[in-house]
This record gives structure tokens, sequence and C-alpha cells, in this order.
């Protein structure tokens, strides 16, 4: 049996381990299975193949509203998946916080704003969050076809709540699909994220 010392000088060497690699653009896609607001279990591998969108959510954040309620973040989204872009969107605000929304409560905010992600997912011990190292809300990862992250971070570069700052805005997300369907390396594939942090369980 560890003396007590011998124990806290293991813990203690454990907890100074090196963290794993953080995910960085060309990096495969961390793998996950999550319930989306209907219930369904929705798995990220499953969509190989197809070009796929994560889009972290918080429908109380004044950063997401502001492109929820001008429908920018729907145009994309309808953009994107009519083109046959897999686009989901994740919360992963834990239980019990004022901005958590369950599945009912999701499926109601998102037929009021008339959006268009394939899926809204639920994160609520946020594994998920954490294994993108997922920010704000929002923060926007594209997926190639090879199951890679060919982009990560903001969708535009005016970091602001005000709506009015969307048209002279430059988005990343549009500039790295076009990048993408032109063939050509994307310009700005790791931009700084911005916007609400995300309410993670401690």
């Amino acid at each position: 049996m560890l003396k007590p010392l011998t124990l806290l000088l293991a813990v203690l060497s454990l907890t100074a381990m090196p963290r794993a690699h953080a995910l960085s653009v060309g990096a495969n896609a961390p793998d996950f299975v999550l319930t989306d607001s209907h219930g369904k279990a929705v798995k990220l591998s499953d969509f190989k193949g197809k070009q796929v969108v994560l889009e972290w959510f918080n429908p109380n954040c004044p950063f997401v509203r502001k492109h929820y309620n001008s429908k920018n973040m729907q145009g994309l989204q309808s953009t994107y998946t009519k083109n046959g872009v897999v686009w989901l969107s994740i919360s992963s605000t834990v239980p019990g916080h004022e901005d958590f929304y369950d599945g009912k409560a999701l499926n109601a905010k998102t037929s009021e704003w008339n959006a268009a992600a394939n899926h809204y997912l639920l994160d609520p011990d946020g594994k998920v969050g954490r294994n993108y190292e997922a920010k704000t809300t929002p923060h926007l990862f594209i997926i190639n076809e090879a199951g890679q992250v060919v982009y990560m971070g903001g969708i535009d570069d005016k970091r602001s709540s005000n709506p009015a700052d969307i048209p002279n805005s430059k988005n990343f997300v549009k500039a790295a699909f076009d990048d993408l369907k032109a063939g050509r390396a994307i310009a700005s594939a790791s931009t700084t994220p911005y916007g609400c942090s995300v309410k993670y369980t401690k």
C-alpha cells in the first residue's frame, strides 16, 4: 500500500504531465456521438466523405443572437447544406445553468429563428466541446471529406455583438468554403473566435 506522501507525489506527477496536443488545422477531427434535440443519436464519423461544419451555439449569447436575429447564420446554413454540407450546431452548456436549453426548448428557439442546421446537438458534460477546445459561442470548425479539420475559429473579423457590423465584415466561413471550392489552400485556416464563453460544467 502506498504511503500518503508517496501517493501525493504520484498524483502530483500525473497532474504535471503535459496535456495532449491541442487540436490544429490538418488534424483528424475527434469523433463523437451526441444526442440531437429530437433525441436521435448523431455520430460524426457517419458523415465521412462529406464536408461538415461544427458550430458551438448558445441561444442566450448576444453574439449568437447577432448572427441569428440578422439571419446571417441561417443564410450560411441554408447555402451550404443545400450543397451537401452537413451542419451540426452544438450546445455544451451545462444543465442547471441559466443558459441551458433542453431539446424541446432548442427546437422551439431554432424553429422561431428558422434555423437550418441539420442537427442541434446536446453536449451536457462538455466532453466534445473540450476535445475541440471550443472556447466561445459561436466557435466554428470545418471538417473535410477525409475527416480532417481544415478551418477553426471565428465566424468573421468583426468582434462585436452588433448586427450592423455584419455587412462590413469578412466572413471566414464563407471565405474558407470559397477556397475549398476553388481547390486553393484556405487563406485564413485558423482565426481567433469571439463571443460568449462556453458554459462548461466545472
